[in-house]
């Protein structure tokens, strides 16, 4: 590494999903530049069925073979107690963790009028439940040492909507909320939390691609994840889009909006224009601020 290329010397990274895709490409990255690598994978199939132990091992035959440093884990995020053995075998290994990013994710698409719970549960059991089962016990390990970074694996599906996806836009939405929570509540421990929406070239994305897979190289979206990962990095509660090289940020905003001490349908009737008008509008980080955006209105 040159001088000025930021680095992981010490860091201890734990990964879900890393058996391959976008997990893979982050691992291969953050073991380049000198972190430990924790690499978790079932190695189920897309839709989360079967197993396949020898994902994680492979990628951490990589891994050494590069130089690097890095273990196994083939606990799934699903349950309590499989993300804490999560954790426990980044502790066991190198005696910390400082980065939990995650990636763990499985697809059971269906248009709404036909979703079943088989198809809505097992998507929020991976995506949402397996991130908190993950980072809940990462979280106090980071309090304790008063350093962290989280970064959760979103989805445009989730902030903007897709066809047939109501289990995963959802879930994937809740790690949206999971992530703003995250960096309001581990802001005095230095812990930060950001949330990436990625595109890229998946397993999981290959069927609805086209000629646009071409361009979106998975490893085009580590540089993104690895940089929300690093101490130098300043923002936290953040959401960004990356892909094929482009990364740009996402946020939530908020109209000045209309105000009546006496307000009647009649009357957002009539006020919808200034209602939905974005001139001026702001970007709320939190509870706080946006409840700040209420109080011109009642002086």
């Amino acid at each position: 590494m040159t001088a000025d290329q930021l680095g992981f010397d010490g860091k201890v990274v734990l990964i879900t999903g890393a058996g391959g895709g976008l997990g893979r490409q982050h691992a291969l990255l953050f073991a380049s530049r000198g972190a430990l690598v924790v690499i978790n994978d079932l190695g189920g199939a897309v839709d989360g069925s079967g197993s396949d132990k020898g994902a994680a091992a492979r990628v951490v035959d990589e891994i050494v073979a590069a130089g690097g440093e890095a273990v196994a884990d083939t606990n799934s995020v699903a349950t309590p107690e499989g993300g804490a053995a999560i954790v426990q075998t980044a502790i066991d290994a190198f005696g910390k963790v400082d980065i939990v990013v995650n990636n763990a994710g499985i697809l059971r698409d269906k248009s709404f009028h036909n979703m079943e719970p088989d198809l809505m549960n097992p998507v929020f059991d991976v995506h949402l439940k397996g991130a908190f089962h993950v980072t809940q016990p990462a979280f106090v390990r980071m309090r304790e040492q008063g350093y962290g970074r989280i970064i959760s694996t979103s989805s445009a599906a989730g902030i903007f909507g897709n066809f047939g996806q109501t289990n995963y836009g959802a879930a994937k939405m809740g790690l949206v909320g999971f992530t703003r929570v995250l960096a309001v509540e581990g802001a005095k421990y230095n812990i930060k939390a950001n949330a990436i929406a990625p595109l890229a070239l998946t397993r999981m994305t290959e069927s609805i691609m086209g000629g646009l897979g071409d361009k979106l190289d998975p490893g085009l979206v580590s540089p993104l994840v690895a940089y929300l990962a690093h101490e130098d990095c300043p923002v936290s509660g953040q959401i960004f889009s990356v892909g094929g090289g482009r990364v740009a940020q996402v946020f939530i905003g908020e109209t000045q909006g209309f105000h009546s001490p006496t307000l009647s349908m009649e009357d957002i009737r009539d006020n919808w224009d200034t209602i939905t008008n974005r001139d001026g509008y702001g970007v709320p980080m939190n509870l706080a601020e946006e409840t700040a955006m209420f109080l011109p209105f009642f002086k």
